[in-house]
């Protein structure tokens, strides 16, 4: 029982970061019907932004977890930016086309951003300032660290303040309404492209806050992290029923949870082959996900 709880706790501090990346690919193809498959190389940018921004201020002010939060916070704004930026040039020109374009345009873009980042920060893996993992004991053999519930809770955060903007806020309506119609928001006045520019800032924005935190997690980043963990936040958001936020977050935390079951059980070699094999599960028994609803297409 104590390692089953050891690796629950461990399987939640991991399915945080997938369900805040998986946030992101279930928005985007809520409101647009685009699997974003450069998100996962938005959350590596992010986090090679957040060091980067570490690295300023620790230079002007002493390190601590205030430093940190105030790194992610900037971290977040600017990756969003570029989310928008990414599909103002790479999607907006081809919403139009064939969705096979869109989704060769997205891979492009991933493969850019895994490149210029190499090129700016070079191949090697970055080494993330530490962040403290003492932390409370439930007994002799079942550890949580402060910084493992420490990043639960910003998470949990995100996600309440993500819930409590789509279902009170104007532009949350707005966004609800074109994931529903796209011609029929237009035509009573709502600004469609607005809309899905915010849908991406807010997605790159949480991913960025998950890429900032996976490095103090785990003290070392990589160019080429982004690709893996994109597909793993993809299992989750199909997992919980992709466009479906509350089944995102369900999806992110369930998969992470499987994963370290099964690597704590039979195999830490064998981790990444447990999230595909879900995917392949899920795709084949469910395919609408454990939350989703069999969507009707519009003729």
């Amino acid at each position: 029982m104590d390692e089953f709880l050891q690796q629950v706790i461990n399987g939640l501090t991991i399915g945080n970061f997938y369900a805040l990346l998986a946030l992101g690919y279930t928005m985007v193809f809520g409101i647009i019907r685009l699997i974003n498959f450069a998100h996962g190389d938005v959350y590596m940018v992010g986090s090679f932004l957040g060091l980067s921004i570490l690295g300023l201020f620790g230079s002007l002010t002493s390190s601590g977890v205030g430093t940190f939060i105030l790194a992610m916070i900037v971290s977040m704004f600017v990756t969003g930016l570029i989310g928008v930026l990414i599909n103002r040039v790479a999607y907006v020109p081809l919403l139009n086309a064939p969705r096979l374009s869109i989704m060769i345009s997205a891979l492009a873009v991933s493969l850019l951003l895994q490149n210029l980042v190499m090129v700016f920060y070079g191949p090697s893996f970055k080494v993330y300032p530490h962040l403290s993992a003492g932390g409370a004991i439930f007994n002799s053999s079942v550890k949580v660290s402060y910084t493992q519930v420490g990043m639960l809770l910003i998470s949990i955060i995100f996600m309440i303040i993500l819930q409590l903007f789509i279902k009170k806020t104007f532009l949350g309506r707005a966004m609800r309404a074109v994931s529903l119609d796209q011609d029929a928001s237009q035509l009573m006045g709502i600004n469609v492209r607005f809309i899905v520019a915010i849908t991406f800032f807010i997605g790159s924005a949480l991913a960025s806050a998950a890429g900032v935190m996976m490095g103090g997690y785990y003290g070392q980043i990589s160019f080429m992290m982004g690709f893996l963990m994109g597909i793993k936040a993809f299992t989750a958001a199909v997992l919980g029923g992709i466009g479906n936020i509350p089944g995102a977050v369900l999806g992110g935390f369930l998969l992470g949870i499987l994963e370290t079951l099964g690597a704590g059980y039979f195999s830490p070699a064998w981790k990444d082959v447990f999230a595909f094999v879900i995917l392949i599960l899920v795709l084949v028994f469910k395919p609408t996900g454990l939350l989703g609803e069999p969507q009707a297409e519009k003729l």
